[in-house]
């Protein structure tokens, strides 16, 4: 017993006279981070905090506008409150740190002894590296494009020329996209541009960059710098994917929304970025800011969000993150904006939708198709475990992903494949959609199910999941492949009445194709009247409203948005219904 003592104390001495970074462990602080400790080097990590908001009270909320608002106060108040104590610590230690309101989060620099301090507080869940991000990279590359060919064959399949045809071509409605940057005066996609108005620029609240620095996998000088006050394309990507959802150069119709308006950021540093970058972005798009980071407004954010990206457990992306990241689009989701999300290119195997944010139960999750409308051999397949272990089919639906033409940096265009080729014909769908009723704007769920019950159905025999052919949805197409026409009948059909003030008692709704407006009075209301008005403020209807249902018809107005008042004796409130033929 006395040897085996005297051994080991010689073991630490000799340890400590070495120098050598003795090993440490601690719960709430991560495997990939306690790694990094032993190189005694300040490193960057984020400190997920124990509390977090509740925003339980959305899902009866509605209006985008409403629900952005109410996100954006909810969430800003909460961390700021929270924080507190841990930024007071922070600042005396001065430490290098930036909060987070996305979630209640803080990213912060420093050595192993600041962060142990900041583990063994009360307020503090876990302390997480700030891991690797990297885009979908494109699985092939096809410079040789037939500039006869008006239409791409994505545009075309998914039946977006005939949504055209009705009228509508995404007008109202704006995406946004978080990717390599964007060449913003690439003539496909200038006009479309939120901050440009034919004749000046202005970035703020449509350009953001995350990039603050060049990331260790890259070692030169990055082509378009860093904090960039204007879009900049560093690789191409970004570029390729916005054309796909709003593009069109003369002829050459690209984009499956060409009216849209899109506003973007930059979220990888030529292809690679980090979870505080992912964290950043997010928050911007529920409020963007101007140029300066000041003034957040969450009336200018998007309606949908593309993103071409993934996180991998190889770039160094701890799984003990993934639950964080999972919030973060549960979040935007419930700001009322549709995340759209790439399903990744590691197919034919099965179980390979394995990486955030493509995992997450609230991610739009698109995989790819061919010409043949076959499954992309590279297309990732369900099914796929969440962060909390729950088990669910994916991907949602699928949409062209091979030889997609497209712009690129410098004026040019390409073919490219890649499931990040998906997922914009998706997020144009969307904005033909809210084009064609913009009552929808903010109703997530009802969007995305929309798209999925219009899907061209499409089986399998992958047997993904131990699924039967039969099966549908399935792990390799979802619902199936995605149809803006059907998906945009449909919309027309979904309520188009938004109610500013509720009405107890009193259901209100807008028939299509008959135009008509009916008012269910129920409770013990005996007389009203309704008043109709343009949103020009002349009256165009008056009627008395009776007990039990009362029918106006709209079938003499032109289609448009309509303003109304409805006064009982005890109550009375206002709204505002979509007229569409």
């Amino acid at each position: 017993m006395y040897k085996m003592l005297t051994l080991l104390i010689f073991i630490l001495i000799a340890s400590i006279a070495s120098g050598q970074p003795q090993h440490y462990t601690h719960a709430k602080i991560s495997a990939a981070v306690l790694q990094q400790f032993l190189k005694e080097e300040p490193i960057e990590c984020i400190v997920y905090m124990k509390n977090q908001a509740d925003l339980t009270a959305l899902k009866s909320m509605p209006g985008k506008i409403n629900k952005g608002n109410f996100t954006f106060q909810s969430l800003t108040a909460f961390a700021s409150l929270d924080q507190a104590e841990l930024v007071e610590f922070l600042n005396k230690e001065q430490a290098l740190f930036r909060p987070f309101w996305v979630i209640n989060a803080i990213l912060v620099k420093g050595d192993a002894t600041l962060f142990k301090a900041i583990a063994d507080r009360e307020d503090v869940q876990m302390i997480m590296g700030n891991s690797q991000l990297r885009q979908s990279v494109p699985v092939a590359v096809s410079m040789d494009i037939n500039r006869d060919l008006f239409i791409p064959w994505g545009i075309d399949s998914i039946n977006a020329p005939a949504v055209w045809d009705l009228g509508f071509k995404g007008q109202g409605v704006v995406i946004g996209g978080e990717d390599t940057g964007y060449d913003w005066q690439h003539p496909a996609i200038k006009n479309q541009y939120r901050g440009w108005d034919g004749t000046t620029a202005n970035h703020n609240y449509n350009w953001h960059d995350a990039i603050h620095a060049i990331d260790w996998h890259n070692t030169d000088d990055n082509p378009c710098g860093i904090d960039l006050l204007e879009p900049c394309d560093d690789y191409g990507h970004g570029t390729h994917t916005m054309g796909t959802m709003v593009g069109e150069d003369g002829d050459l119709k690209i984009g499956v929304a060409p009216q849209a308006k899109w506003i973007g950021q930059r979220n990888m540093e030529r292809g690679w970025g980090n979870l505080a970058g992912y964290l950043e972005s997010f928050e911007w798009f529920i409020a963007p800011t101007d140029l300066n980071n000041e003034n957040p407004d969450p009336s200018m954010a998007p309606h949908v969000i593309n993103n071409s990206w993934y996180c991998s457990a190889e770039e160094g992306c701890d799984p003990s993150t993934f639950s964080i990241m999972e919030e973060v689009v549960n979040n935007v989701k419930a700001a009322g904006i549709v995340v759209v999300v790439s399903a990744g290119n590691s197919g034919p195997y099965c179980n390979t939708i394995a990486f955030p944010p493509a995992l997450f139960e609230n991610s739009f999750t698109i995989g790819a198709v061919d010409f043949l409308f076959n499954a992309a051999s590279f297309s990732s397949r369900g099914s796929t475990v969440t962060p909390s272990g729950l088990t669910i089919i994916k991907p949602n639906v699928a949409a062209p992903g091979v030889d997609v033409l497209s712009c690129i940096p410098g004026g040019q265009y390409a073919s490219f494949s890649g499931t990040s080729m998906a997922g914009p014909h998706t997020a144009g769908v969307v904005a033909l959609m809210i084009s064609a009723n913009p009552a929808l704007a903010g109703e997530v769920e009802l969007i995305e199910s929309i798209i999925e019950q219009t899907a061209t159905i499409t089986y399998t025999n992958d047997g993904c999941g131990s699924e039967l052919p039969s099966a549908m949805p399935n792990n390799t197409f979802g619902f199936g492949i995605i149809d803006a026409l059907a998906a945009v009948e449909k919309a027309l059909l979904a309520t188009a009445v938004i109610n500013e003030q509720g009405f107890t008692g009193i259901e209100i709704n807008y028939a299509y194709p008959t135009s008509e407006l009916t008012i269910n009075v129920t409770g013990s209301e005996t007389q009203g009247t309704i008043q109709v008005f343009e949103l020009t403020g002349r009256m165009v209807m008056q009627s008395v409203l009776h007990p039990g249902l009362n029918t106006l018809s709209m079938q003499n107005h032109i289609a448009g948005m309509y303003l109304y008042k409805i006064n009982f004796a005890k109550r009375n409130g206002s709204g505002k219904f979509l007229v569409h033929y």
